[in-house]
């Protein structure tokens, strides 16, 4: 009874210190320069997919969803859109890597899953891009933006974005999981017990 405590404890605690991780690495963005400038990288990811390595997935989208929510009340924006893309994107990109990993094992499984999440990331947001996010854009700043308009701001935008963004995250997450792959495994080994 008091290793399970003990045990939930430690994992919250892991827990909370990816979501701190993540929403101080939020606030840490920049716009590349031949993109739009709203369009920014970020590195908040990375704490996400080591939470989903280390328990599962949904630990993932948990650490994905709080620091969304914590940064839409810490920061006072009025772009609830912006953060509810952001947290669309997240969980697209660390579901796949988390999956392939927990049934693969390995350096070559988070490899994989990380191509993967960055294709379904690009994939997917630029459809909800085009189809939802865009257009309640246009609807909540009053602008005027034709279907053209939209497919430009897609196709020039928000695909090449997100694979860089995915390409960059990936680049920085290997290296960091070879290092801390002891880790992940004693925590897994530990947290399945």
């Amino acid at each position: 009874m008091k290793t399970n405590q003990s045990s939930s404890l430690l994992k919250l605690i892991i827990l909370a210190l990816m979501v701190t991780i993540s929403l101080v690495l939020f606030f840490l963005n920049f716009p590349l320069p031949f993109l739009p400038a709203y369009l920014k990288i970020d590195f908040s990811d990375i704490p996400a997919l080591m939470a989903s390595l280390v328990f599962s997935p949904m630990a993932g989208v948990v650490v994905v969803g709080i620091k969304n929510a914590l940064y839409l009340l810490i920061s006072g924006a009025g772009d609830p859109i912006g953060v509810a893309a952001n947290f669309l994107a997240g969980v697209m990109f660390v579901v796949p890597v988390s999956m392939l990993y927990h049934r693969f094992k390995g350096v070559k499984s988070v490899v994989s899953g990380l191509v993967t999440g960055t294709v379904i990331m690009a994939v997917g947001m630029s459809v909800l891009n085009y189809l939802f996010i865009l257009p309640a854009y246009s609807w909540f700043m009053g602008w005027d933006m034709s279907a053209q308009a939209m497919w430009i701001a897609v196709i020039a935008g928000v695909l090449p974005f997100n694979m860089i963004k995915g390409i960059v995250i990936g680049l920085l997450f290997v290296p960091l999981f070879i290092k801390m792959r002891v880790w992940i495994e004693q925590k897994q080994e530990k947290f399945a017990a």
